[in-house]
């Protein structure tokens, strides 16, 4: 098979070399399942995306998206980085608005992207709504996992959860700034805790009225920390209405830091629409340039 065109993006930043780095494989119609597996896993990034010829010729794109270690039906950083590099493919100048729609596993997203004097942002609607999962989050477990005290693990009304939106996190509270920094996967507690709840986990602070510190960690998915989680963001908004930082009617919106401890910063728009006190509509915004760009020759076909 010929090589294919690849761009690299780091999303959710304004800045090179900081934010959630992406790969982007384009023209891969012809791709298999296992032989985008693979080239995911040679990139390394925490995820790659896929560009296939839409299924609708009305939408723009097809989209296929892998961990280095398995695919996922939905993923934030990776539509944002995607919807900027096709909208910027089709316009000039410094100041332009376009809808890009991808077809994703989970569902149609669409993205609505705008340049202002040269600087772009993307914006999508997350396509399912979260549902409540089961698991063990006793702050005692939960504390040994992260390497933390039980007392750290949780504050106010806030209390561990797991949630799922085509993909699914447990969101742990923890009681500042300093536990948020001092949290780790820890030895056999992480393992007992991921195989009772989820292998990716989502931890979140306060930070000002409107805004939060978070960190994820998915090492079972090859990602031992991940810059910034998009898709765990936009799920993030249940987790918000359970705590009362929502309000019950209208929109409620938030600004999401992730990627300090790893020396990549990203920044993550959050707003969450509810009527009567139900999650009604999530969208997630944010910023994404250019890195790289090259070819890359797939595998073989099985």
């Amino acid at each position: 098979m010929s090589p294919l065109p690849f761009v690299t993006y780091d999303v959710f930043t304004t800045t090179p070399y900081t934010g959630n780095p992406l790969a982007i494989v384009e023209q891969a119609g012809a791709l298999t399942t296992a032989q985008m597996q693979s080239m995911a896993r040679e990139f390394n990034l925490s995820e790659t995306i896929f560009v296939q010829p839409p299924d609708n010729p009305d939408h723009t794109a097809k989209v296929r998206i892998f961990f280095p270690t398995a695919e996922i039906p939905f993923a934030g950083h990776p539509t944002i980085g995607c919807a900027i590099h096709l909208a910027t493919q089709r316009n000039s100048g410094a100041d332009w608005d376009d809808l890009i729609t991808l077809e994703e596993v989970a569902g149609l997203v669409p993205v609505t992207i705008s340049s202002r004097a040269g600087q772009i942002r993307a914006e999508f609607t997350a396509p399912q709504l979260p549902v409540p999962l089961g698991g063990d989050t006793s702050a005692e477990l939960i504390g040994k996992a992260l390497g933390l005290s039980a007392g750290q693990i949780g504050y106010g009304s806030h209390v561990p959860r797991v949630w799922k939106a085509g993909p699914d996190f447990l969101f742990v509270p923890l009681a500042g700034p300093h536990a948020l920094a001092a949290a780790k996967p820890t030895g056999t507690a992480w393992a007992e805790l991921t195989r009772n709840t989820n292998e990716s986990v989502f931890l979140y602070t306060p930070a000002g009225d409107h805004g939060f510190r978070t960190r994820m960690f998915a090492p079972d998915h090859g990602m031992p920390e991940d810059p910034a989680t998009g898709s765990a963001s936009a799920i993030f908004a249940a987790q918000l209405l359970a705590g009362g930082n929502l309000a019950p009617q209208g929109t409620t919106s938030f600004t999401l830091t992730q990627g300090v401890e790893m020396g990549r910063p990203s920044e993550i728009g959050l707003s969450v629409d509810c009527a009567e006190g139900k999650l009604t509509a999530i969208r997630i915004a944010g910023s994404a340039v250019p890195v790289m760009s090259g070819q890359i020759t797939p595998p073989s076909a099985a």
